[in-house]
């Protein structure tokens, strides 16, 4: 097996995304478009507009137009685009995603009201957004990165990197980068502008959770970019012979297959949607296809751009006793449960157990280090046992420090928490992942 370099996988997946623009998904068709729910700290609810109100939300649903999500106490959570624009939420904040569509020309246009709270927008400008906070709304088609701030009494946005125009009761107003605007709300006329910004206690995760993606999602020139940096984090792609290109996550085995954790979710014109409960779960079960490999197990293989999957695909020979995924039969629209499901982030124990065969399972983003090698460790011994620091601690990752046992390696990011490995202790199993609360049945 020979390992292809990022740059000549994103070249090849470029040339197949320009092919499949030639046809639009079969979603354009109905101007409908769905975006990722990719992170989940605490406790986080979403509205699908299924009539059932606010439910509990976990990593990968997808999110449709006119859908709610809303955190509560120290609760956070990232959606991100396709592109890989992301939006971030603090704590006790509710977004509503108004319009999720394209325009007859096919651009992608993304409407969002934040309804309360404060929320973090890191927008890459491949697209437009357009967010309504307050009485004041932005449109934006070129690059920004801003955290926004709304409540009854004044609304606050400051510009990290490049400049937003807002549009309000007090006019037209142009916030450059690394300046502050707060607009009265009682005062229809009244702003007043900063040549500073305050630090807020969660700016750092915000710049450690941008600087992830920016470390990770590099040279992707894909127009489907959601997903692409958890991929690259944990797994990796290898040229294999008679296959071509293929992705596999770290730590996984012959007896695992992809479909075996996950949920069900309802909604409304799009019936059940498979929700992945592994971090990097997005990309290969909208698109491509899983294979299974003799002798190297289950792969994804990119591909099929030009439709995006509610039900994740496989092809090729199936290993004895392979149970496929089903859709369950609709009815309550109720969440379905397989296996285990995805919830999100938990906050971080001191020590984690990285098992054969968790594929990731349990491994907050950037909270270890060279996950490569340890995959090569796992391989031999079936587990390691490691000392972690939070996924985007709020407090600077340089503060975080520990030396490395059994294995060695460079840090995958300079803004990533450092982990320690300590010696394995044999017969330890990972921390078993909780199934969302309310509402569920299992399958």
């Amino acid at each position: 097996m020979f390992k292809l370099s990022l740059s000549r996988f994103h070249f090849v997946v470029l040339m197949a995304a320009t092919c499949a623009l030639v046809v639009l998904p079969a979603m354009a068709d109905s101007q409908a478009r769905i975006v990722r729910l990719s992170d989940v700290q605490g406790s986080v609810q979403i509205d699908k507009n299924t009539g059932m109100g606010f439910e509990n939300a976990f990593l990968n649903l997808p999110i449709t137009q006119g859908a709610q999500v809303k955190t509560h106490d120290r609760a956070r959570a990232e959606i991100e685009f396709e592109d890989g624009s992301t939006l971030r939420l603090t704590p006790n904040t509710t977004v509503e995603f108004s319009t999720l569509g394209l325009s007859d020309a096919g651009k992608r246009i993304s409407v969002i009201n934040l309804v309360e709270g404060m929320a973090y927008v890191n927008w890459l400008g491949k697209d437009e957004v357009t967010l309504n906070f307050s009485r004041e709304n932005l449109t934006l088609d070129h690059a920004a990165h801003f955290r926004v701030e709304t409540s009854t009494e004044v609304a606050n946005l400051a510009v990290f990197k490049g400049d937003v125009n807002v549009d309000g009761p007090a006019g037209k107003v142009v916030v450059p980068k690394k300046k502050t605007a707060a607009f009265n709300a009682a005062d229809n006329d009244k702003y007043t502008l900063a040549n500073n910004i305050e630090e807020a206690p969660l700016d750092s995760w915000d710049r450690e959770a941008s600087s992830y993606h920016d470390q990770y999602a590099k040279n992707n020139s894909s127009p489907y970019g959601y997903g692409m940096s958890d991929m690259n984090y944990y797994g990796a792609y290898s040229n294999v012979p008679g296959y071509g290109m293929m992705w596999q996550p770290y730590f996984t085995g012959i007896g695992w297959d992809p479909f075996m954790n996950g949920a069900w979710s309802w909604y409304p014109g799009f019936g059940y949607m498979f929700a992945s409960a592994y971090p990097w779960g997005w990309m290969p079960y909208r698109y491509g296809n899983w294979m299974f490999v003799p002798s190297m197990g289950w792969m994804w293989q990119p591909g099929g751009w030009n439709s995006w999957l509610t039900v994740p695909r496989y092809a090729g020979t199936l290993p004895a006793g392979f149970r496929p995924p089903v859709v369950p039969v609709a009815g309550t629209g109720r969440t379905v449960v397989v296996g285990r499901a995805g919830t999100g982030t938990v906050v971080s124990p001191s020590r984690i157990v990285v098992n054969a065969g968790s594929a990731g399972l349990g491994i907050p983003r950037g909270s270890l280090r060279n996950l490569s090698h340890m995959n090569h460790q796992v391989a031999k011994t079936g587990f390691v046992e490691v000392r972690s620091a939070p996924q985007f601690s709020t407090t600077s990752a340089g503060t975080s420090s520990g030396t490395v046992t059994g294995y060695s390696g460079r840090s995958q990011s300079s803004s990533a928490p450092r982990s320690t490995m300590a010696s394995p202790s044999v017969g330890r199993s990972a921390p078993a992942s909780r199934a969302p609360s309310g509402g569920t049945s299992r399958h």
